[in-house]
């Protein structure tokens, strides 16, 4: 029976201890010392043991009580309230039930010798706590079971014990521990007995693999030493941003850019500012754009001055200052006119061909021939000077005469004048191609030839627009 008792004794705590170790590594530790009185009395024997409960809290008659430190436990959470216990206890037994008279009366204390108690017990308790208070509440009661053994004097026995207790914590650390345990004895030799408990608990262990001061349990980042305020993850650069959610981890930057930087201040986070060091345009990727001309200031060639993204922000050149820029002139050295894409006009207006002519008409001859006096010849610089204007224009001199003499001779003479206003101009710098001459004679009259006035008005040259 005695190796029974040890067997069944040394089973309970290895499967306690079996519980015990298959759990997570991070459960914390606590330990306990305090003071511990053994009762044997109300356990529901004879005398002089008692009825179960019987003075129960007869502290003066029955309980054994060592004035000091009498109780040292360690205790480690398990899972879902759950905790395991290994507690060793010493004691003196010097009361052992109540005598009783003849009659049936109690005839006082039975008294025995100083008899040393030792108890080693294992138990593993369910706590209330969260039950009743929630998580972290201050009220803990529990119930435990386990096993024991205990030796009065030289004997000892297996015991199978239930607890009741209730831890109340004064701290998250400290708590106030009071219990009974009932413990049954396998063996006759040693008494059923009550051994109750008052103490102090202290709470400790945990792993806390990086080191952050935050038990792996609790540390969202175990591997990673981190903060408080982020569950144990680290924030590398110090901004305020747990790395998880930091885009640049190993940079300080600003919750509105999940953490990225801006140096520069101008809304356009560095990772995707093209300057990052000089505040610029969201539109210009972080870039400045001093011109206002759409290209940013480090691909302008001219930053100061607006000009198009094609001309590389530079304002396209109008070399002949025609008004039709360099890009749209087909003529670029040449002035010329819008309507004529930047190149000189082909042809002159009906404006010119009437200066043209007023001058042709006051060119002067020497009577009946075909030389040109000097004082025309400022007209014909005039003249000249339109000429070249439309280098590309084709004209026909045209002389006429009166109608004074033989119709041959006028048609002779209107000829001869009309080449030699034409010699004349290609002597002095218009192309001959460009020129034709002609003679009408009398056949086309501006006016009437009876008058002197007439006559004067029909001596004329004339020039004609041919292309």
């Amino acid at each position: 029976m005695k190796n029974l008792s040890r067997l069944f004794f040394v089973t309970i705590l290895l499967v306690c201890f079996s519980t015990s170790n298959a759990q997570d590594k991070n459960n914390p530790w606590a330990f306990s010392l305090g003071v511990n009185a053994v009762d044997p009395y109300p356990v529901g024997e004879d005398t002089p043991q008692g009825d179960y409960f019987d003075e129960y809290f007869n502290v003066t008659d029955h309980w054994n009580i060592l004035p000091s430190i009498s109780r040292l436990a360690v205790s480690r959470y398990l899972s879902d309230g759950f905790v395991l216990t290994v507690a060793g206890s010493i004691n003196k037994i010097d009361k052992f039930g109540t005598n009783l008279n003849s009659d049936g009366t109690e005839a006082g204390t039975n008294s025995v010798d100083d008899l040393t108690y030792y108890a080693v017990d294992g138990a593993v308790s369910y706590s209330f706590r969260d039950l009743i208070n929630g998580p972290g509440g201050w009220a803990d009661p529990y119930l435990g079971v386990g096993g024991g053994y205990s030796w009065l004097d030289d004997i000892g026995a297996g015991t199978l014990n239930g607890t009741l207790g209730l831890n109340l914590w004064v701290s998250e650390k400290v708590a106030i521990a009071a219990q009974s345990t009932y413990k049954h004895s396998f063996e006759d030799y040693l008494p059923k007995h009550f051994q109750h408990s008052l103490g102090v608990t202290f709470m400790f262990g945990g792993v806390d693999t990086d080191g952050d001061g935050i038990y792996d349990q609790d540390d969202a980042c175990p591997e990673e030493a981190g903060l408080e305020a982020f569950n144990g993850c680290p924030d590398s650069d110090n901004d305020g941003i747990q790395d998880s959610k930091d885009d640049c981890p190993n940079t300080a930057g600003l919750a509105e850019f999940n953490g990225c930087p801006d140096s520069d201040g101008d809304g356009v986070m560095d990772k995707d500012d093209k300057c990052p060091n000089v505040a610029g345009l969201k539109s210009m990727m972080g870039c400045p754009d001093a011109d206002g001309d759409g290209v940013a200031d480090g691909d302008d060639k001219c930053p100061n001055e607006a000009g198009p993204a094609a001309n590389n922000g530079c304002p396209w050149p109008d070399t002949d200052g025609d008004g039709v820029l360099d890009k749209d002139d087909k003529c670029p050295n040449e002035a010329g006119t819008v309507a004529n894409n930047g190149c000189p006009e082909i042809k002159p207006t009906e404006e010119v061909m009437k200066t043209l002519n007023e001058y042709a008409r006051t060119i002067l001859f020497d009577t009946g021939k075909a030389s040109i006096k000097n004082e025309s010849e400022e007209v014909l610089e005039a003249m000249i000077a339109i000429f070249k204007e439309y280098p590309q224009a084709t004209f026909s001199i045209n002389g006429h005469t009166d109608s004074v003499g033989s119709k041959a001779n006028n048609q002779l003479l209107s000829e001869r004048r009309a080449n030699s206003v034409r010699d004349y101009l290609i002597a002095n710098g218009i192309d001959k191609a460009r020129l034709t001459a002609q003679g009408f004679g009398e056949s086309q009259p501006i006016a009437d030839n009876s008058t002197r006035n007439g006559r004067k008005n029909n001596r004329r040259v004339e020039v004609k627009l041919t292309n």
